[in-house]
């Protein structure tokens, strides 16, 4: 497996502040990985010159992980939920059954939200699939400057790939029949787009974005909800894949989740030694400031009410 420059990231809620720079190799765990996690074998990859990123793995299986790799530094670390949906017929057959698992007024307003994004884009409302290398293509062709727009882009690095290289992987699996792509077009651009890569029966949320002037009528939940009407038409997908990361949009819409961490591996260099060090400085100001910020805001409230 070769090594990547991989960018260690600073960050406070969604703005990165700084990013540092290491080439790692990636060891990331698939979804069948993490629901498997009690029988499946640990298979390592080779460590990249300064380390290993270790993404989405079971959190039952990390201090197998941290064997593999004894002498390396763990840092960085992020524990969340994996939420995923369960589309398998016996479990969730349609998207009628699928719909059915929210209440009543979580439905209606998302229906509300189709309605109202329909009305204001007007007869230019609509919404394309693209499978095909050739559809994928014009799929990129429309996206890359809406990615460029969102805030995933501009803030985090995270916004669709704009490398030869990674197109060319995208239609390739295209070609292959692994690619499900989306846009939401109103007038003579396309407003938000999905895309997500096959992996066997399993959907990979890889890249959503919207652009940001029509955000008060939340594009991106429009398209991910015509996206999973038509993906559970098509009956062949056992899961949808939210990958690593929380989000109130994944846990939202998955049906279950399953516990996960992320971290990184680094050689014991004294230059990894400081990163990890201020990093974990860095994130315990900014978790304390949060508390500190929440008590705060608790405090006003309650001085508010003795003085009502």
């Amino acid at each position: 497996m070769t090594s990547a420059s991989t960018s260690i990231d600073f960050t406070v809620g969604s703005r990165r502040l700084l990013s540092v720079g290491r080439e790692l190799s990636t060891w990331a765990f698939a979804l069948q990985d993490v629901l498997a996690a009690d029988d499946a074998p640990l298979s390592a990859p080779q460590s990249g010159p300064d380390g290993v990123r270790v993404l989405s793995a079971p959190r039952s299986a990390v201090p197998a992980i941290r064997a593999q790799f004894p002498l390396h530094l763990i840092g960085g670390r992020q524990d969340y939920q994996r939420h995923y949906i369960d589309m398998r017929p016996a479990i969730c057959p349609s998207y009628e059954d699928y719909l059915a698992r929210f209440s009543g007024k979580t439905r209606s307003t998302l229906r509300r939200k189709q309605r109202k994004l329909a009305s204001e884009a007007g007869e230019s409302f609509a919404i394309t699939e693209h499978r095909t290398a050739q559809e994928v293509a014009a799929f990129l062709k429309a996206a890359l400057p809406l990615s460029a727009m969102t805030y995933q882009a501009r803030l985090l690095d995270a916004g669709l790939p704009e490398t030869p290289e990674a197109h060319a992987e995208m239609l390739a699996k295209a070609e292959a029949g692994e690619m499900r792509c989306y846009l939401l077009h109103a007038g003579s651009n396309a407003i938000a787009y999905l895309a997500l890569p096959i992996t066997g029966e399993t959907l990979v949320y890889a890249h959503l974005g919207y652009d940001p002037d029509w955000s008060r009528w939340s594009p991106g939940t429009v398209l991910q909800m015509e996206a999973l009407e038509r993906l559970f038409a098509e009956q062949r997908f056992a899961y949808f894949d939210f990958t690593e990361g929380t989000g109130s949009h994944k846990a939202m819409f998955g049906t279950d989740s399953a516990d996960c961490a992320s971290f990184v591996l680094l050689e014991p260099t004294l230059a990894n030694r400081a990163l990890l060090s201020g990093r974990a400085g860095f994130d315990n100001l900014v978790a304390g400031t949060k508390s500190l910020a929440a008590r705060t805001g608790a405090l006003g409230k309650m001085r508010g009410l003795l003085r009502a």
